[in-house]
């Protein structure tokens, strides 16, 4: 493994765990979604990286596509229903 290789497999890696953590701790909802299908990008480069393109192909597929999709199409559907009045335990 050449010097630039490392390098680059670390960076690789430290973007791995700051995206998981912002898409993990971040006050946005939405935003967190979008660091989730970055997150599945991110990682199906590291797969490829290990030598398992079948791997790296599924991720991209299925954890940043469709999965991603789903999450952002489940966001919009909950934002556009107006919020629910609480009763207070009073009542």
């Amino acid at each position: 493994m050449s010097l630039a290789e490392a390098v680059f497999d670390g960076l690789l890696v430290l973007l791995l765990l700051g995206v998981a953590t912002l898409a993990f701790w971040h006050r946005r909802i939405f935003a967190s979604a979008v660091f989730f299908i970055v997150f599945g990008l991110l990682l199906a480069l590291a797969w490829l990286r290990l030598s398992a393109p079948d791997i790296a192909l599924a991720e991209a597929a299925v954890g940043a596509g469709v999965t991603g999709a789903l999450v952002i199409a489940t966001l919009s559907r909950l934002s556009a229903q107006p919020p629910k009045s609480r009763k207070s335990k009073e009542d």
